[in-house]
């Protein structure tokens, strides 16, 4: 008997990217009739509503932190940032694999990329938008946000430009447009198909509007392909810049732990580790759920568990470099630092960073790990939950912890923090879970081409 722990299945031996039984007239007709269907399946309305009930509890928390403050969360002198700085670093580096997956695998013109890209490009907007909730919210006033912005105020308050904090306000919002814009333009074709085979008057104007006078012309599709290429090309230099952004948030402080020019770098790997991390656990779920082994290959999750290893192995080196570098510049308080962190208060975080993020992906070397979807889910969670631990470690451990003993203290996290993290899961999964039933999941005018391809002869791997 074939398994899914098997490399390759027979039906893909030729054709990798794809199943080599998948008609081009059935393409559509599947990825469409997930969103046309008249009724979403169980697995859909019990999912969704376990993470909107994660959203109710999110807003009592957020109605709670507006109503008393922010002394409700676990911060306090010295660790003045906790989970709301930490849960921010992470949801932004959760957000990185979807643009690198659509844009810089497009331009290099990597076809793996096709059945994963629209859910990666979707798990890009939502993680983003979830990451700016927290900076607003540690705020202590949001309704103040504004100040953040340049505009002509007749108080004559300005931003600070030489404040990390502000550029990460112009980098994430940037991020965020250009993130949006590229996702709604590649859906555009899909919509178009959506509103063809939709039946209700309702449904035929929603998605009529969202496809904006659509046709398949030669003309809407020269301006379709050039529209999406420029995009790419923009979308591209965000990757390496906005993660690099948010890694000067520590990286231009003096305080021992941060104070490193290897940040830029370090932090760009765990952006791409972690979302390739999402990205997969997104993948295997969806592929059960809608049953979709002939878009979603082993091929696919080969592909993406490769990736995951090899930035894997990049964060790896970077905490390797941490230790070296504190010894090599033999500043005390660098060195101090490292060591509290693997055998001081919070050394149980680090052990569990440690095994999280170097460890247990390890497994990915061997084929048959990276072709179990058992394997990879198992494999995926435990970075996601790693690369939390390593924004817990970055940032309380350097705060608790500085130049002077009297000042030191012990963070401890509160109900609070943990109902907002929860929420912002239980936001993120919702919007995911209406995503999939409103929208095509799967980019079928690409799929469409590469199966046109397949049965044609040409190379589509």
């Amino acid at each position: 008997m074939v398994t899914e722990t098997t490399r390759t299945r027979p039906a893909e031996e030729d054709h990798p990217v794809l199943a080599a039984n998948l008609a081009y007239d059935s393409v559509t007709d599947k990825i469409a009739g997930i969103v046309l269907a008249p009724r979403p399946t169980r697995f859909w309305f019990w999912g969704f509503a376990v993470s909107f009930s994660l959203v109710m509890l999110l807003l009592v928390a957020v109605t709670y932190l507006l109503a008393v403050g922010v002394g409700i969360w676990g911060i306090d002198i010295p660790v003045a940032w906790g989970f709301a700085i930490i849960n921010f670093v992470w949801w932004i580096g959760i957000g990185h694999a979807g643009t690198l997956i659509s844009a810089i695998l497009l331009l290099v013109r990597q076809r793996w990329r096709t059945s994963i890209n629209r859910f990666a490009e979707a798990m890009t907007i939502f993680a983003v938008a979830n990451a700016g909730l927290f900076p607003l919210l540690h705020l202590g006033r949001p309704w103040f946000f504004y100040w953040l912005i340049p505009y002509p105020s007749t108080m004559g308050v300005w931003p600070q430009f030489r404040s990390p904090l502000i550029w990460d306000f112009f980098a994430v919002a940037t991020y965020f447009t250009v993130s949006l814009i590229f996702w709604y333009v590649g859906m555009v074709p899909d919509l178009a198909a959506i509103r063809d085979r939709a039946r209700g008057r309702l449904r035929q104007v929603v998605y009529g509007v969202l496809a904006l006078g659509w046709r398949g012309s030669a003309r809407h599709w020269r301006r379709f392909e050039d529209t999406y290429l420029l995009l790419a090309a923009l979308a591209t230099p965000l990757v390496v810049s906005v993660h690099s952004i948010v890694s000067f948030d520590f990286a231009v402080s003096i305080l021992p732990g941060w104070h490193s020019t290897i940040f830029p770098p370090y932090f760009v790997a765990g952006a791409i580790y972690s979302g390739f991390a999402m990205v997969l656990t997104i993948t295997v779920i969806l592929r059960w759920a809608y049953h979709l082994e002939g878009y979603i290959t082993t091929w696919h999750l080969d592909s993406m568990a490769k990736v995951m290893l090899a930035s894997g192995l990049v964060v790896t080196y970077g905490y390797v470099m941490e230790w070296f570098i504190a010894w090599y510049g033999g500043n005390p308080y660098e060195e101090f630092t490292q060591m509290s962190r693997a055998f001081g208060q919070y050394s149980g975080w680090f052990w569990a960073l440690f095994l999280c993020n170097v460890l247990v992906p390890q497994a990915l070397w061997f084929s048959r790990v990276r072709t179990s979807v058992i394997g990879l889910l198992i494999v995926s969670t435990f970075i996601n939950v790693g690369m939390w631990i390593e924004r817990f470690v970055i940032i309380v451990t350097s705060l608790a912890q500085d130049f002077l003993p009297s000042s030191w203290g012990y963070y401890n996290p509160t109900v609070w923090d943990l109902a907002t993290l929860a929420g912002t899961i239980g936001l993120f999964v919702c919007l995911l879970f209406l995503f999939s039933r409103f929208v095509p999941m799967i980019a079928a005018f690409e799929v469409k081409e590469l199966v046109h391809q397949m049965h044609s002869g040409g190379n589509v791997g």
